[in-house]
C-alpha cells in the first residue's frame, strides 16, 4: 500500500520534468526528492520483500498451526467423545454411588435394629449364662457337700468291709474249729453211731444228740454202762476245748408223766436227765463247770412227731465263745 503512494507521487514528478524546462534550483530538488524517493522505493522493496518472506513464514506457520488446529481438533473430538462417555460413565457410578448411599443408610439403619436386637439377645444370653454360672457354681458346691459326704460314706463302707472281713475271717475260723471239733467228736463215738449217737455241725455249733435208750432205763435218769462210756469219751475230748461251752438238753416224748415221786412229770424227767449228765461228765473230766450247762426242754422240741424214741434223747450242744466275734463287732 506505501508503494502505490509513493509512486503516485513520483510519476507526476517526473512527467513535470520532462514536460517543461524548470530552474536549476528545482531541478536539483526534483532530483534530491528522486533520489529520496528512489531511496525510499528501494527500502519499500527491501520491506516489501521482508513481507513477502514474513507473510510465506507466516503462511507456513499458518498451515502448520492449520495442522495443529485440525489434529488438536480431532484430539478433542476424541477427547469429546472420551469425556462424554467418561461422563456417561461418571453418572452411572454416581448414580450407582447414590443407590449405594441410600441402601448402605438403609443398611446402618436396619444395623442399628438388629444391633439392638443383637443387643438384646446379647444381653439375654449374657444373664442366661451369669444364670447358669451361678448354678453350675451352686451345683459345684452341692457337688463337693456331696464328695465330702460320699467320701465319709466311702470311708464308713470301707471301714464296715474291713470289719465284715474281719468278722468273715472270725465266723470262718469258728466254723473251721467247729468243723475240726465235729470231726473229733464224731470220731471218737464212732462206736456209738449205729446205737442212737448222731453228730451234727449247723449254725456254728456242734450237736451231739444221743437217744435215751442209749442212756437211760424207761422212766429213769440214772446213766447206764454204755451210755457212761460215751459221756466219758466225750468229756474228755472237751475239756481240753477251753473257748467251747457245753449246754446239756434233756428232751422227753408227748408220754404223760404222773407219779407222786421223783420224777413226777415230764418237766423234771428232763431236767434230771441234763442233770445226771453233766455230773457225770464233771466227775470223769478236768471240765470248767463255769463252761457246762443243764437244761430240761420237756416234750416241747420234738425232733420228729411220727418216732417217739427220737424225741426222748440228750442233746449236747457244743457252743464256740464268740468272745472275738462280739469284739469284733463293737470294734
Amino acid at each position: 500500500m506505501k508503494t502505490k503512494r509513493i509512486l503516485f507521487i513520483i510519476l507526476p514528478l517526473l512527467a513535470l520534468y520532462l514536460s517543461a524546462c524548470v530552474p536549476s534550483r528545482k531541478l536539483d530538488e526534483a532530483e534530491a526528492k528522486y533520489k529520496a524517493c528512489d531511496a525510499e522505493l528501494k527500502a519499500l522493496r527491501d520491506s516489501t520483500r521482508k513481507f513477502f518472506d514474513e507473510h510465506k513464514e507466516m503462511q507456513s506457520e499458518l498451515t502448520r498451526l492449520k495442522k495443529a488446529t485440525d489434529a488438536l481438533s480431532r484430539d478433542t473430538s476424541i477427547l469429546g467423545a472420551s469425556y462424554r462417555q467418561m461422563r456417561e460413565q461418571y453418572d452411572k457410578i454416581n448414580k450407582l454411588n447414590d443407590e449405594i448411599m441410600k441402601k448402605l443408610e438403609l443398611l446402618q439403619k436396619g444395623s442399628e435394629l438388629e444391633s439392638s436386637k443383637l443387643s438384646a439377645q446379647l444381653e439375654a444370653t449374657r444373664l442366661e449364662l451369669q444364670k447358669k454360672e451361678d448354678d453350675l457354681k451352686m451345683f459345684e458346691r452341692e457337688l463337693n457337700v456331696k464328695k465330702q459326704e460320699l467320701d465319709l460314706k466311702t470311708k464308713e463302707l470301707a471301714d464296715k468291709e474291713k470289719r465284715i472281713r474281719e468278722l468273715e475271717d472270725v465266723l470262718a475260723r469258728q466254723e473251721a474249729a467247729s468243723k475240726a471239733l465235729k470231726e473229733k467228736v464224731a470220731n471218737a463215738l464212732l462206736a456209738f453211731k449205729d446205737k442212737g449217737l448222731t453228730v451234727e455241725q449247723k449254725n456254728g455249733r456242734v450237736y451231739v444228740s444221743m437217744e435215751a435208750k442209749l442212756l437211760f432205763a424207761s422212766g429213769s435218769y440214772k446213766v447206764d454202762q454204755e451210755g457212761k462210756e460215751a459221756l466219758i469219751k466225750l468229756a474228755k475230748i472237751l475239756e481240753d476245748q477251753k473257748d467251747i461251752e457245753v449246754q446239756v438238753e434233756g428232751h422227753t416224748d408227748t408220754d404223760k408223766l404222773n407219779s407222786p415221786n421223783v420224777p413226777r412229770d415230764n418237766w423234771e424227767l428232763s431236767v434230771l436227765r441234763a442233770t445226771s449228765v453233766v455230773k457225770l461228765m464233771m466227775e470223769n473230766s478236768k471240765m470248767d463247770p463255769k463252761r457246762i450247762t443243764a437244761a430240761g426242754r420237756s416234750e416241747f422240741l420234738p425232733v420228729d412227731p411220727n418216732d417217739k424214741s427220737k424225741n426222748r434223747r440228750i442233746e449236747i450242744i457244743l457252743i464256740p465263745n464268740l468272745d472275738e466275734l462280739y469284739k469284733a463287732i463293737q470294734n
